[in-house]
């Protein structure tokens, strides 16, 4: 299990790119936000990047496992902290799309203490996928005179309703797994409470009959 490969090399680009992101939106200048704007869709960019290569060529690793979801999670959320900052998005909006992640982080860690595993569902990769399209428009706000800010607040509240239906499949996945995993532990504690009977009782058998407390040929 190797640190420095590609996927985890492009993960951790990722993360560094979002103190550079923070610092341009700082300057408070269109241009610069332009420029915000096109560093976050490299950062972006990566994010399918590193994980089409770690499956791709199947090394995948427990690092790229704990670094992939957190570098996504440190962009979006240091991005909407930031426009919300400068007045560009309610921060209502903000802190749904921010505690809906914290909330759903948490299930999954829940979830995996139970031995259930939670997959991403499609509703969360569209929820991904315009959040991605949405950030950047509103950081560049409008370019060679196209507004763009108008476009990505559509995105942004169609990624907020994609996200709160998303965390509702999340939930109900959650119990239905979570339902699944212990019946299917207490089926093992029963299977393994009568093969150590099963045993107990050929043992005993085994004795008696060692020891002529049994007939043979009864």
């Amino acid at each position: 299990m190797t640190f420095t490969n590609t996927p985890n090399l492009l993960t951790l680009f990722r993360m560094i790119f979002v103190p550079i992101i923070v610092g341009l939106l700082l300057i408070r200048q269109p241009k610069w936000d332009v420029v915000a704007a096109l560093a976050f869709t490299v950062a972006s960019i990566t994010d399918y990047l590193d994980g089409y290569i770690a499956r791709a060529h199947k090394i995948e690793t427990v690092y790229g496992k704990l670094m992939d979801p957190l570098a996504d999670k440190f962009l979006v959320a240091s991005s909407l902290i930031m426009l919300q900052e400068l007045g560009r998005i309610h921060p209502v909006v903000v802190i749904l799309l921010i505690c809906r992640e914290i909330a759903i982080t948490g299930l999954r860690a829940l979830a995996s203490a139970e031995g259930v595993v939670i997959a991403a569902s499609t509703s969360a990769k569209w929820k991904t996928a315009t959040q991605m399209v949405a950030i950047p428009l509103i950081m560049g706000h409008s370019l060679f005179g196209v507004p763009l800010y108008p476009l990505g607040m559509v995105l942004l509240y169609i990624s907020l309703t994609i996200s709160l239906w998303s965390a509702i499949d999340y939930l109900l996945g959650f119990f239905s797994g979570l339902k699944e995993a212990r019946k299917q532990k207490t089926q093992e504690r029963v299977l393994a409470r009568k093969a150590r009977l099963a045993s107990r009782s050929a043992r005993l058998a085994a004795r008696a009959s060692k020891y002529g407390l049994l007939d043979p040929h009864s």
